[in-house]
This record gives structure tokens, sequence and C-alpha cells, in this order.
């Protein structure tokens, strides 16, 4: 058997019937969500303290464990007719987001053994929470929710310019309306856009607020416009992920039993 492409097989998202390969989804999941959970209980003085070591031996025990998943997948995706060439194939793979995600994981652990200055090591180190991305890729809903984003990326992308044209218009007229009456509040367009993101997305937590009559004015009908502009990328996202569902399900003439093989009727 081709070792390659074994092992390709194995730490790639499990085939029907492959034994070894859903295992090691299995046990490479959980290992996740625990290594996550330490890191999150690793920022608690009393029990980093207490348990300070052990924590950082099984943190060891991921990472080697990450270390050899990443350098498996790396090795083996000249398999694949886009990554074929050895050099710049895995160099191409290496910049898929999951890889870059893989590599974040991995990457924080060996900075101190590298000299890297301390603050630098500690900034990293906090991106070892995104480890839980890792899940991502051993799981169908997932890939789901990537090919949603995929296929509305320009309509969430005119969402969002649509919302940044309201906070910056909303913080304008704030700033022209309430600048002279709380000068150290309003100082500036760019210290009103912090009004501004609070009241379009209806979070109000009200320690920057107008108190003139055209202030209020302004106020009230951006809460109401923000909304429908907040709830606008949700509208989109639900309507794309009810598309692909509908889509997953549908019977086409080419359709067959996963268990008899026979076509299926329409």
């Amino acid at each position: 058997m081709n070792i390659k492409k074994r092992t390709w097989e194995i730490v790639e998202y499990a085939k029907p019937g492959d034994r070894v390969s859903k295992i090691f989804d299995i046990c490479l999941m959980i290992l996740i969500v625990v290594n996550v959970t330490m890191v999150i209980l690793d920022s608690v003085p009393s029990i980093h303290a207490q348990y300070g070591d052990f924590l950082f031996w099984f943190e060891a025990f991921s990472v080697a464990i990450f270390t050899v998943e990443y350098i498996a997948r790396v090795w083996s995706c000249t398999l694949l007719p886009r990554y074929a060439k050895p050099v710049s194939g895995r160099l191409r793979f290496a910049l898929h987001p999951m890889l870059l995600i893989d590599l974040i994981a991995i990457v924080p652990f060996y900075l101190p053994l590298l000299g890297v200055d301390m603050m630098v090591v500690r900034i990293f180190r906090l991106l070892r929470i995104l480890r839980i991305f890792k899940l991502m890729r051993y799981s169908r809903a997932s890939a789901l929710i990537g090919n949603v984003l995929k296929d509305k990326i320009e309509e969430l992308a005119l969402s969002t310019i649509l919302l940044m044209f309201m906070l910056i218009v909303s913080a304008a007229l704030m700033y022209h309306a309430e600048h002279e009456v709380q000068p150290e509040v309003f100082s500036s367009i760019p210290a009103a856009i912090w009004w501004s993101v609070v009241t379009l997305t209806t979070v109000g937590y009200g320690d920057v607020y107008p108190v003139t009559d055209l202030g209020r004015v302004f106020g009230g009908m951006i809460a109401i416009i923000g909304i429908g502009i907040v709830a606008l990328p949700a509208g989109i996202l639900s309507a794309g992920f009810v598309e692909a569902i509908n889509k997953s399900h549908e019977i086409t003439e080419d359709s067959k039993c996963p268990h008899c093989g026979k076509k299926l009727k329409l």
C-alpha cells in the first residue's frame, strides 16, 4: 500500500468505512477540546499555581500530536493534482486557511525555544485558543458553513459596506449635533463612532448618549435603521443555509440509494 496515500486518507476527513481514519478524527477532536479547556483553565492563577507542571506537559503532548498531524498533511498533499509540485505545491497548500490555523496551533509552543522575545511569545500564546477552529475540519456542518459563506460573500460584502457607511454617517451627524454640548465625549468623528457602533447594533451600553434635541432625533432614527442593517447579514446567511440544505437533499437523475445502489425515483 502506498504510505503517502494512506497517510492522506487518515489525516483527511474519514470516508465511509475507513475505521482507522474515523478513530483518528475522533481522537483528534477529543484532544482539541481537552487542550482548549486546559488553555482556558491555565489562565486561572490558582489552577496554574497548583497544576502548572501538568498543564505544561499536556500542552507539550498536544503540540507534538498537532505537529505530526501538520507535517503529515503537508507531506502527503502532493497526491492532489493542484499541489503535485513538491515545493511550490506544498507552499500553496500550507497557505490554505485551515493549514494556517494548524500552524497557529503549534507555533506559540516553539517560539521560546527559538529565543523569541517574551512579549511576542505572550501575544502568540493568546492565539492558542484558536485551536478550537481545528474542529471545523472534522465536521460536515462546518463545511456547510464554509460553503454558505463562500456563496454569499458578495451579499455579505455589500451589507458590510452599507453598515460601514451608516457608522460613518451616524458618527458625523452625532458629532455635529453634540460636539458643542459634550466636547469631551463627542470630541471628534472617530470618537463618535463608538456611539454609532453601540447604537446601530442595538446594544446601548448607556455610557455615551445624546442630550440635545437634535441629537436625540438623530439617535432615534439611527437606532431604528440599525435594527434592519444589523439583521441584514443574518437574513442573508439564513437564506444561504436554507438553499444549501435544500440542495443537499435534492434527488437528481443520477442519485442512487447508498444501500442497494439502485437509482432513486424523482
